[in-house]
């Protein structure tokens, strides 16, 4: 275990931002460091206080995928261990990326360099991606003999297109940030050194309406694309009626009414 955080937490006027720390490694996902954001996931979801999140990365990259060091290992054990042992490997990696993906607020990734495979992946799984100048995207499991397994195969079709998913993906190529902007899979650019902010700013605008209401839309927007219109509506159906009793719908009606009577008056 590192003696330092691999997952740097802050929290700055209810935005919770979240920094991967092995900058000598360009951030690249060790199983520790999958622990430790986890963890971080977790407790965010859990303080109510918390109204977004923002992950971006230290140094030159954003996270360059999965730890060298992971790989060689897995080279070297016992070829009757490998099997398993990777699923119950993926059951982590895939748990941390639900955990982002279905976090109840908005999710901003704040991409200030090279984001490939795993990096990518993360990427997406946030609701917002803003990209610094200098930032790339890159999806090279196949080079390795591997599949995209950190989401790529769920989120990037959502992003780009299946066609350009599949060529992305085949190919391996890497995306700058112009490209990125342009075919969808960042939402944002921006310079290097306005990045945080621009990424603040963006949380503001999307956090500011109810909690609540963010979350049972998320909840169900997240899984649109596999569900046919009549789930959509039963399910927007049983949210609506959650929103119905919250304090914020309240709290708003009454601001409106009150606004309604003054005007009448």
């Amino acid at each position: 275990m590192s003696e330092h955080a691999l997952i740097e937490y802050k929290q700055v006027n209810g935005v919770a931002v979240l920094t991967l720390n092995r900058p000598e490694k360009r951030n690249a996902m060790s199983d520790d460091m999958r622990a430790e954001l986890v963890a971080r996931l977790l407790s965010v979801r859990q303080d109510k206080t918390i109204r977004a999140l923002v992950i971006t990365g230290s140094g030159k990259g954003f996270c360059a995928g999965g730890d060298i060091a992971g790989m060689k290992a897995r080279m070297e054990a016992d070829p009757a261990t490998v099997g398993f042992n990777g699923w119950e490997r993926q059951q982590g990696v895939h748990y941390a990326a639900g955990l982002l993906l279905n976090l109840p607020i908005p999710t901003i990734a704040a991409v200030n360099g090279s984001a490939a495979g795993l990096g990518a992946d993360l990427a997406l799984s946030c609701d917002f991606v803003i990209a610094a100048k200098p930032a790339s995207f890159s999806w090279a499991y196949i080079a390795r003999g591997l599949i995209p397994d950190g989401g790529g195969m769920y989120l990037l079709p959502r992003r780009v297109g299946l066609p350009r998913a599949k060529a992305l993906i085949f190919s391996g190529r890497k995306v700058d940030s112009e490209e990125a902007l342009n075919i969808g899979i960042a939402d944002q650019l921006c310079e290097a050194d306005d990045l945080l902010q621009q990424a603040v700013n963006l949380t503001d605008e999307m956090s500011k309406g109810s909690r609540t209401a963010i979350a049972l839309t998320k909840s169900i927007i997240n899984h649109s694309y596999e569900m046919s219109d009549s789930q959509v509506f039963a399910e927007g159906s049983k949210a609506q009626g959650i929103c119905y009793t919250s304090s914020e719908h309240r709290a708003s009606v009454q601001a409106f009414l009150a606004r309604s009577n003054e005007g009448a008056a």
